[in-house]
């Protein structure tokens, strides 16, 4: 954590991705013990993979929302500040048509495969929310990127 920013509240999503992380470790933890034990956990990756989505979403939104995603100023250092902050715009307004790309594509397959009733193979883990959950967060994403860059002010 950077000591010099202020730490953000922590909300909703934070618990969310805390959640969604702690029962990967505990999914694996048990799928371990038990595969040593000769009794194995049926479906452990199924589970974690459900499990991630959460987790990846929450995380992705927060980095992106407190500015602390990883970045390397080898190039922009360089430059003089206006032409820093126009980049750190620029960037952003990438990132931003990035997302919404994704997110676009994300609800085009939940749109497409909406009657499908698909599931995973041995817990029948339905797919339908982990699709709308990863539509709704790259839409979110893509918006958080677009405000970044018009917004006036400090550029990561």
């Amino acid at each position: 954590m950077d000591p010099v920013k202020p730490q953000m509240r922590r909300g909703v999503l934070f618990y969310v991705g805390a959640a969604g992380l702690l029962m990967v470790m505990v999914i694996e933890v048990v799928s371990v013990v038990g595969r040593h034990a000769r009794i194995p956990l049926v479906g452990a990756l199924e589970m974690a993979q459900a499990a991630i989505v959460p987790a990846a979403c929450a995380s992705m939104i927060l980095a992106s929302l407190a500015g602390a995603h990883a970045v390397v100023h080898l190039v922009t250092e360089r430059l003089p500040p206006r032409m820093r902050a126009w980049m750190s715009r620029f960037s952003a307004l990438l990132a931003g048509l990035f997302f919404a790309g994704l997110s676009t594509g994300a609800v085009w397959l939940t749109a497409e495969f909406w009657n499908s009733f698909e599931e995973s193979d041995l817990l029948h883990i339905p797919f339908r929310p982990l699709r709308v959950l990863v539509a709704l967060s790259a839409g979110a994403l893509s918006l958080i990127f677009f405000y970044r860059s018009v917004r006036p002010g400090d550029h990561q």
